[in-house]
């Protein structure tokens, strides 16, 4: 049975690359008919399929545009493309060939602004399939390509996962062009490289590879590009698929590829020489190269002065210690080192634990898998009802579980500061692999102590030395140690002290242009142009480098 299912399989994929080998090679004819059976063959009369027949102008030329439904604008199709030339008064003389009527449909006759044409057939296919429109004409063997997307989009809404207090308030939509163009939009560069490509044997999701010229290395584009065209699946339904494909390894809890909803990240990350991969149908764009200490920073923190945003900052590497170690240490303290606990505080702890029947593993472990199911049950709950439950349900069962003698006060309140912790995390891929490393912690903890913590903490730090992301080591700048790149680390240093960018990324330009302080200013209080023509020279001077 299952070598039948194989074979069957087999067949399958070989019919269809078959068909897609044929559509390759298939061209058009200068017969409509025939073009046009050959079409619907290949839809299989599909019931979302428009083919819509009609006459251009006097001359009685039949004509038929193509297009799906419900992806292409039908105001644009009538508009713009049937209604002038169903009302041409003459089309121009073929001479020897049709070369002449597709350039006047091209330049006077259709007002498309995006126009291209083919004579293959499986452009016309996947045109028609990316919500566009493909005019064919009787007596000619080419099509002409126009843009009539027109599908529903969802507004540019706040990002959920990325909020701020001070900052933008639009993020990523679904849409490619929509994303591209807010790039595009705080980034008024010519250097700004856009490269587009398709994922996927039958989704041919649309992928865009963005990119700063003269800034980011070409070696880190190029590899993000062949990773990119080395992926072979069916679909690429979310950026999530690409991240999966194109990261150095699979075998750890840590992210080496980041996401964001938010174009004012990916802007600044595209400024510091990275790669930014953005895939159609998901609000989420991918960053790379990655490191370990950018999954605690946040937009919010150049937004506000440097003061502010280095406390802000190290509250959050605070928050993150708490969250992978806090339940351990307090196993651990209990366990095997209660001489190293305050005498007061081990006597209020044997109080609180005189009616708990478990040992603190199985304590520690009861409450924090508890929370974590309350923490997806809220999430998977509808919007108005997820946060009550979460609240709610955490102090009910914290409080009954208190009162019947299950867990004591205390570890109630360390997991509480535990999850509060995991929260604080900007990133939500880099909170769960903390959450993950949690649980061993705790064995670990529970075996041999604080010489389990110790020994888990060097594995995972020497694991965390041998991640690299396309090629940059993953604790950059804390090894290899650059003491110039600590100043947007731990901390946030001030823009004026931050001239240069990261050198782990290995940036074709190394300045970030005129970061002067008071000291580049007139009498006047207008700002000298000599650094920032300098600025401007290098930048060029980089780009000439950078050019292959």
């Amino acid at each position: 049975m299952q070598r039948r299912s194989k074979q069957l399989q087999a067949s399958l994929d070989s019919r269809f690359e078959n068909t897609v080998s044929a559509l390759n090679h298939f061209p058009l004819t200068d017969d409509l008919e025939a073009n046009i059976e050959a079409v619907r063959s290949t839809f299989g009369d599909s019931g979302d399929l428009v083919i819509r027949r009609f006459i251009v102008g006097k001359d009685k030329l039949q004509a038929a545009i193509v297009y799906i439904d419900g992806l292409g604008d039908n105001e644009t199709i009538n508009e713009n493309i049937i209604t002038p030339l169903m009302s041409a008064e003459c089309l121009p003389e073929e001479g020897d060939g049709s070369v002449p009527l597709v350039d006047w449909l091209e330049k006077t006759g259709i007002p498309i602004g995006e126009q291209s044409r083919t004579d293959k057939l499986n452009r016309v296919i996947r045109t028609v399939l990316s919500g566009d429109s493909a005019l064919l004409l009787n007596g000619v063997n080419t099509a002409l390509l126009l843009n009539t997307k027109g599908w529903e989009r969802r507004g540019i809404d706040e990002p959920r996962t990325e909020s701020v207090v001070r900052g933008p308030r639009d993020g990523f939509t679904e849409t490619i062009c929509i994303n591209t163009a807010q790039i595009r939009r705080r980034l008024k560069d010519p250097n700004l490289r856009i490269r587009h490509m398709t994922v996927g044997r039958r989704s041919n999701t649309d992928i865009a590879v963005v990119y700063l010229d003269g800034v980011t290395n070409p070696a880190i584009v190029e590899e993000v590009i062949k990773r990119i065209k080395a992926i072979d699946i069916d679909a690429a339904l979310e950026s999530g698929y690409l991240e999966q494909f194109i990261e150095d390894s699979h075998w750890t809890p840590f992210p080496l590829i980041q996401n964001t909803e938010r174009p004012d990240k990916a802007t600044a990350n595209l400024l510091e020489g990275k790669v930014i991969i953005i895939c159609d149908g998901t609000p989420f764009v991918l960053i790379a190269p990655s490191v370990f200490s950018q999954f605690y920073h946040s937009p919010e923190d150049y937004y506000e002065r440097f003061l502010i945003g280095t406390l802000i900052r190290l509250i959050r590497v605070i928050s993150m210690v708490m969250a992978l170690l806090l339940p351990s240490l307090y196993i651990a303290f209990s366990s095997f080192h209660p001489e190293m606990i305050p005498s007061r505080l081990v006597i209020a702890m044997a109080a609180g634990r005189s009616t708990v029947p478990f040992p603190s593993i199985i304590e520690a472990f009861l409450m924090e898998v508890t929370m974590e199911i309350l923490r997806e049950a809220s999430v998977r709950l509808p919007g108005p009802i997820g946060p009550t439950i979460g609240i709610v349900g955490a102090l009910v069962v914290g409080q009954a579980a208190v009162q019947a003698g299950i867990v004591s006060p205390i570890m109630v309140i360390i997991v509480a500061l535990t999850t509060i912790g995991s929260f604080a995390a900007p990133s939500y891929s880099a909170a769960i692999a903390l959450r993950m490393l949690r649980f061993p912690m705790m064995v670990a903890a529970a075996l041999f102590g604080l010489y389990g913590i110790m020994l888990l903490l060097i594995l995972i730090i020497m694991h965390l030395c041998s991640l690299k992301s396309f090629g940059v080591p993953y604790l950059s700048p804390l090894t290899p140690s650059r003491f110039g790149d600590f100043k947007d680390a731990f901390i946030r240093a001030p823009f004026q002290w931050m001239k240069k960018r990261p050198a782990f990324f290995k940036t074709l330009d190394k300045k970030r242009g005129n970061s002067g302080s008071g000291a580049g200013r007139t009498e006047g209080g207008q700002h000298r142009s000599n650094d920032r023509n300098e600025s401007e020279g290098s930048s060029e001077g980089a780009f000439a480098g950078g050019k292959q």
